[in-house]
Formats: C-alpha cells, structure tokens, sequence
C-alpha cells in the first residue's frame, strides 16, 4: 500500500458507530459561519509527502476546522498557530492553512492523528483510539525509510502514539513534557528517531500564553535539525 492509497483507505472508515454519527451530524448541521459550505464530514487522512523527514502528530480533527476542510489542521485557529510556526522555520510554504486547495505545501514534514475522526467534544474514547490504531501504524510504517523525528502534540496524542512507535523504535514509556526530546533506536538495529513533545496547538493553550510560537518553533527547529532538513 502507498500512502495514496493509504489516505484514500482511511478517508472510507466507518469502524466508530459514535464517531461516524457525530461527524456526519456537524457535517448536515454546520456551524452558522460556514452554512454555504459543503462539509468533508470523513475522516481526515495525513497530510504531507510520502517521503517526510518530521512527523507531527496531533490528536483529531477538529469539528469546524479539519472536518470541514478535510485537511489536518486547517480552517480553525489551531492550525494557523501550527502552519504559522512552521512556515516561520521554512518547513512550509505558507503561513496559513485555509482549504485543501489553498496551494499549501509542506516540505519534509507530515502532519496526522491517532484519531481521524472528529469526536464530541473533543474527546474520543479508549476504544475508539484503540480502533483507529492500525490507520496510524500503517502510516508510519510506509514512513518509516525517511522518517528521523516525530513530534507529539499534547499529552493524549503522546499516549495513543507511543504504543505504535513502539512497532519499531525502542520507545519504552518516556513522560510527555513540552519540549521533553528522547532519542530512540530502532528495533532492528536501523536508523533511530528523535521524539519529541509540544503543548497541543488548541487554543486553551495558546491564548492562555502556555504555548507560545518562539516555543513551538524550537521543537521543530530541533525536529528539524535531527531529520536534516534544515
């Protein structure tokens, strides 16, 4: 499988009877400010080269932002804070992130969750990570040949990424804390990884000021810098 097809597997998902509800139910109802819009309202595939250097990962999709635009991180102001810090850092091609055919690109870095789809209130559940798993192990394993450093946004996306890092990097169970970095080897003796934790971009975290865009752009800078892209 390609990560084309990958995403196009992904994009199909009804595993989640709660999920598939909800995302469908935000899609038909729409927030009042983008009524004219026609919803994606499926789960959101990766977004990035196949041959990505830096993976970031989130938590889920957002209701009104990546449900909408059927984009990782875009149309809501979490992924302007995202996209804003990476083009800062020259990982990206604008500073923001608007629509799935705004001409954004991304350079050496892929942005995904172990959730893909919108969940109520922002919160899936135990089960519904655990069934949505196997989409985000299979991305990383077709990353795997390129892929030199992982960022983790948030403490939820920590604990839903580590057991499928641990597929094929000597993870073991390091603590999330922003800007906390471990370097791992690989299970079987090839090239390791850098990972490393950030505060989520959510915007409790970024308009309380816990967050900041100099403190996001040093985690990627150092993302960056281990996977040789700058």
């Amino acid at each position: 499988m390609t990560i084309d097809e990958l995403d196009r597997a992904v994009s199909e998902c009804r595993a989640c009877p709660r999920l598939v509800a909800w995302r469908e139910e935000v899609a038909r109802v729409k927030r009042a400010a983008f009524r004219d819009e026609e919803y994606w309202g499926r789960p959101v595939p990766g977004f990035g080269p196949p041959t990505a250097r830096v993976a970031i990962i989130g938590l889920a999709p957002a209701a009104h932002g990546a449900n909408r635009t059927g984009r990782m991180f875009t149309g809501d102001r979490s992924g302007d804070f995202l996209y804003a810090a990476l083009h800062a850092v020259g990982l990206a091609s604008q500073p923001t992130s608007v629509s799935a055919d705004d001409g954004l690109e991304l350079y050496g870095v892929r942005i995904t969750a172990p959730v893909k789809c919108a969940p109520p209130a922002n919160k899936p559940t135990p089960l519904e990570r655990d069934t949505c798993r196997p989409w985000l192990s299979q991305e990383l394993e077709l990353l795997r040949p390129t892929l030199r450093a992982v960022v983790v946004l948030g403490a939820f996306g920590w604990q839903a990424a580590l057991p499928v890092l641990g597929r094929f990097w000597e993870v073991g169970r390091p603590r999330f804390g922003h800007g906390v970095g471990y370097s791992v080897a690989a299970v079987d003796g090839g090239p390791g990884l850098l990972l490393l934790g950030s505060y989520h971009v959510s915007q409790q975290n970024t308009f309380t000021g816990k967050l900041t865009q100099p403190m996001l752009r040093d985690v990627l800078v150092r993302a960056a810098v281990a996977a040789g892209l700058i």
